[in-house]
């Protein structure tokens, strides 16, 4: 599957802003990420959210990725 990458995201995997990563859950998806882009840990110890075709997950990472989904990874938004 192809990733979005933005913000710091995108600078922890060398400036891209797309990657491709075969993954069946998001948190399978993350190990991958942290395999190929260890500079990715900081960030993933902040927080971030992942999109997939439109709905935001902060914590569920048992969630399945459906074939051919729009996947975003995001940086943790915390507002208040």
């Amino acid at each position: 599957m192809q990733v979005g990458l933005s913000g710091p995201l995108r600078a922890a995997a060398n400036g891209e802003a797309s990657i491709h990563i075969e993954a069946e859950t998001i948190r399978e998806l993350l190990n991958r990420l942290l395999e190929r882009y260890p500079a990715m840990k900081q960030h993933m110890e902040i927080g971030i959210a992942v999109s997939i075709d439109g709905a935001i997950y902060r914590d569920n990472w048992t969630t399945k990725i459906p074939e051919g989904a729009d996947v975003y990874l995001l940086p943790r938004i915390a507002g208040g």
